[in-house]
């Protein structure tokens, strides 16, 4: 049987971001696996040709991954788990290619992520990082449905 001893757990430090942690924690705290709760800044680099100057656009992408990285500390903080080890990780450029890359470096055994859902147009538009991850994975992937608990 496969052992999982590293989860990647992929959030974009949303409130949907602590349900899906609650997953690869769980998942842990069962298997003993430590969790490295990545999130990827996106890199401003696409925007140099529109004569914005280059030192501008380091300078809010470099404001970007420094806010991440606070909002990253905040976020482990406040995630209480017992008995698993976390460490909160910021990685900048395309998401579903960062995820994917840190995956291989760091021989994840799973990787668990949320889903948007989004549909027609704006799946076309902007692609699924969720369906790029199961893919291209080398890895088993947990997807989670952004869902909204029901009400009596």
């Amino acid at each position: 049987m496969p052992a999982l001893k590293k989860i990647i757990c992929a959030v974009d430090l949303s409130e949907e971001s602590k349900k899906i942690m609650e997953y690869a924690v769980m998942l842990a705290q069962i298997s003993g696996a430590s969790v490295f709760i990545t999130y990827v800044a996106p890199t401003l680099a696409q925007y140099t040709g529109f004569h914005i100057p280059h030192a501008t656009i380091d300078s809010f992408s470099g404001e970007i991954v420094s806010g991440a990285e606070k909002n990253m500390k905040l976020f482990v903080k406040q995630s209480f788990c017992k008995g698993v080890e976390i460490k909160g990780i910021v990685l900048t450029g395309d998401v579903a290619d960062e995820i994917l890359k840190f995956s291989k470096e760091t021989f994840a055994d799973m990787i668990v992520l949320g889903t948007k859902g989004l549909k027609g147009l704006d799946l076309m538009l902007f692609g699924s990082v969720a369906e790029k991850v199961v893919k291209s994975a080398c890895c088993p992937v947990l997807t989670i449905n952004s869902y909204r608990e029901k009400k009596d």
